[in-house]
């Protein structure tokens, strides 16, 4: 009887210890780098037109608080947060408290570029450059809060970094306040921003991340702000910018390889567009608010009903359900296509290196 009576005890430890291990994160801490498809609420209290504090922003995000988040309810990066286990939302930097920054911390601010002048005209943002530096602020941290394990979860956090977006839209396309279009062509100014890009990833690097999920740009072509200032001449789209930002991410994949085959024990891995999330009746071509001059919502509390039916939430930020589905196609790609090397549960369940040839990437041991 007492045999029977101790297996039970110790099945029942045993389960608790499984139980416990399903409520830990799947990496140790999660940092975010990015514009306004990441923020979290850093241009709050900035002097800038590119904030989200107010309704109908945050309508379907928990509490039904706006937060500064570009969405009704959460970004891709709140889902891919859920994904990797964490009980919490990352906090932005701007709020982000004590010990909290031991799980990781949000630096993405909207209008923010790999440039530095890009979305100036818009006011005050968190460039890539300053991101770098705040998160520096936070690595100093760490050594008052966990001066061993703190530094040493670097290198197994996730770190995910979409950029770019605006060096198009509130850069290159914007030629009333910016001269970039007069003085490069599409394909010199990708080549300009993606080895500016490159820095800054090592720049990452050296800050101890190790695996690190670059996004690339979407058919920003393809967004409702675009369309209304540029027309589409027949197309869906407007070509000439989905042609510019494919530049880009052509040349972004030779950088992840190139960042992947100098750097030891680096895992970055370029995530691309999960493609449609059109089912055929999806509304594509209105935005669920109402929009300003500059396409944010306007302040108000009137929105459209069905609000999973509908893409744009305004015209250039998707609905919840379109980021959702955007998170967890980057998390587990169902097509190998949109990923290069690997997706996000990959990147962080191996340790191995991984190694660029001209053919193709491949995962080795160090």
């Amino acid at each position: 009887m007492r045999g029977i009576l101790a297996v039970i005890v110790v099945m029942i430890v045993l389960m608790g210890m499984v139980e416990c291990k399903k409520e830990e994160a799947k990496v140790a801490c999660y940092y975010i780098f990015g514009d306004s498809l990441s923020d979290a609420g850093n241009n709050n209290q900035l002097n800038t037109l590119a904030k989200a504090n107010y309704p109908p922003y945050g309508l379907d995000f928990p509490g039904g608080v706006p937060t500064g988040r570009f969405s009704n309810g959460l970004t891709f990066v709140d889902r891919i947060t859920e994904l990797l286990g964490f009980k919490e939302y990352i906090p932005p930097y701007s709020t982000a408290k004590g010990k909290q920054i031991l799980k990781g911390v949000n630096y993405a601010s909207g209008a923010a570029g790999i440039r530095s002048e890009t979305g100036q005209h818009l006011g005050e943002r968190i460039s890539m450059d300053e991101q770098l530096k705040n998160h520096a602020v936070t690595i100093a941290k760490l050594l008052w809060y966990a001066p061993l394990t703190g530094l040493l979860n670097l290198k197994k956090c996730l770190y995910t970094v979409n950029m770019g977006s605006n060096d198009y839209i509130n850069n290159y396309f914007n030629p009333d306040h910016y001269s970039s279009s007069s003085l490069y062509t599409p394909e010199e100014y990708a080549e300009l921003l993606t080895t500016q890009y490159a820095v800054q990833l090592k720049k990452l690097y050296y800050l101890g991340a190790r695996k690190v999920a670059v996004f690339g740009l979407g058919l920003v072509g393809c967004s409702l702000g675009e369309i209304y200032s540029f027309g589409t001449n027949g197309s869906l789209c407007v070509d000439k910018i989905n042609y510019a930002v494919q530049l880009f991410n052509e040349k972004l994949i030779g950088v992840v390889d190139d960042l992947n085959s100098k750097l030891s024990g680096a895992q970055f891995t370029f995530i691309g567009s999960g493609g449609s999330s059109d089912t055929g009746t999806a509304v594509v071509n209105a935005p669920c608010c109402k929009v300003r001059e500059d396409f944010q919502c306007v302040e108000s509390n009137t929105v459209c009903e069905d609000r999973n039916n509908y893409i744009f939430f305004d015209g250039y930020h998707t609905t919840e359900l379109v980021n959702i589905l955007a998170a967890e196609t980057a998390y587990s790609a169902p097509n190998s296509n949109a990923v290069h090397p690997v997706d996000i549960k990959t990147l962080i369940s191996t340790n191995k290196h991984f190694i660029a040839n001209p053919s193709s990437t491949s995962v080795s041991s160090e």
